[in-house]
């Protein structure tokens, strides 16, 4: 693909082959975000006891908080059970089409279409006039891990959220349901989700394209960037030894996301928090100098205190991370992001945190259009629990 062609927009919405769980517990089987929770270990334990001796997605995904474990192992064991699945018949592949999900939380329900987009038109360096962007500076010591666990696997499993801007909701409104393909609650406070197989995805798609003006950005990816920039750079390496009509085709080219209006009334935007674990956390606030005229607040062994904060949230936090870095480096510690404002405060025991103000929705797509990137884990959609889970697959090799 040319970079010329790389900004058409049909070029980005790819029509997939889904494979989904051939098991009657689906309960079981999916399973959240593996960066969520990533400093609480007895969520991941009874996600574990839950998936145990069961088909589960669990056994095929690499959760952040094992991060410092014996990784080749956890990893060849990953790939490992990725095979088996397919060798014993675990999946069932559809036809090429994509997936309506409506998802059910707190606010009501999330919808969202599981798509396949073209990583040649996606760029996670906030540069660029890319039709796929990411929202946030990636964090590029969490990709290796990423890249590791996807470059010897035959399967990728998402979790990975990019958003749409269609205040006219053109693309729902085009879709014609076709069969219920899953429909079940989710474990671990989840909520409950419904897939229904879209009989009209080429429609879909030209709902899509539609949307993007040329030279415009058509998706920006929200949650999972980094799982979908280790797509990317696996990509980038299976390339060169491609001719360019394999090169059109290697399904290793395509990621699978579910794509989310940015207007959809359930859709909600978090601020993720910062956690420093450290022995000094009233040093932490006493050396807070931030100036604005705007609030945060720090967390003290569950206690609150209010602290200054800049009303442009994405400079605050970029100068909250630099503080937090000096003040690690200066007295030692660890670094945290924590979804949840519950979790931060209960997690406060170990250190100290600071609950970050939020950006609005709607400011999201003019930000990334006008200044690229914004600073790493600036927001959430949705905290913890309200995350994607793992339930499609789609082959990769």
């Amino acid at each position: 693909m040319t970079a010329k062609e790389s900004l058409l927009p049909e070029r980005a919405v790819y029509i997939p082959e889904i494979l989904l769980p051939q098991t009657d517990d689906m309960y079981a089987w999916a399973v959240n975000a593996c960066d969520q929770f990533t400093s609480d270990a007895s969520y991941w334990r009874q996600v574990e006891e839950i998936a145990r001796g069961k088909l589960s997605a669990y056994h095929l995904i690499l959760p952040e908080i094992y991060l410092k474990d014996d990784l080749p192992h956890r990893i060849g064991r990953i790939n490992a059970n990725m095979r088996e699945y397919l060798s014993r018949g675990v999946f069932r592949q559809l036809p090429p089409g994509f997936i309506l999900v409506e998802r059910t939380l707190p606010y009501g329900v999330r919808s969202g279409i599981v798509l396949g987009v073209d990583l040649e038109c996606y760029s996670f360096d906030g540069t660029g006039d890319a039709l796929i962007r990411s929202t946030e500076a990636t964090v590029m010591d969490r990709l290796p891990p990423r890249v590791s666990v996807r470059e010897d696997a035959p399967l990728e499993l998402p979790h990975v959220m990019v958003l749409y801007d269609d205040p006219e909701n053109c693309v729902l409104s085009s879709v014609r349901r076709g069969n219920v393909l899953y429909d079940f609650d989710l474990n671990m406070g989840g909520g409950h989700v419904k897939g229904t197989f879209v009989e009209n995805s080429a429609q879909v798609k030209d709902a899509f394209n539609k949307l993007c003006p040329r030279g415009g950005m058509l998706f920006a990816a929200g949650d999972g960037n980094h799982s979908l920039a280790a797509a990317k750079l696996c990509w980038e390496r299976i390339k060169p030894g491609l001719d360019a009509a394999q090169r059109k085709t290697h399904p290793a080219r395509y990621a699978l996301c579910e794509a989310v209006n940015i207007y959809d009334p359930a859709l909600t935007f978090h601020p993720i928090h910062r956690l420093v674990k450290t022995g000094n956390p009233e040093d932490f606030v006493r050396g807070w100098d931030m100036k604005g005229d705007g609030m945060a607040v720090a967390v003290c062994g569950g206690k609150r205190a209010e602290v200054p904060f800049p009303r442009d949230v994405p400079s605050g936090i970029r100068m909250l991370d630099d503080y937090i870095e000096k003040f690690v480096s200066a007295f030692g510690g660890e670094a945290d992001y924590i979804h949840g404002d519950g979790e931060l405060v209960a997690l406060s025991r170990c250190g100290v945190g600071v609950l970050v103000p939020r950006i609005g929705k709607e400011d999201l797509f003019p930000l990334i259009e006008r200044g690229g990137n914004l600073p790493k884990k600036t927001f959430s959609l949705g905290e913890g629990r309200e995350k994607r889970y793992y339930i499609e697959a789609k082959r990769i090799k």
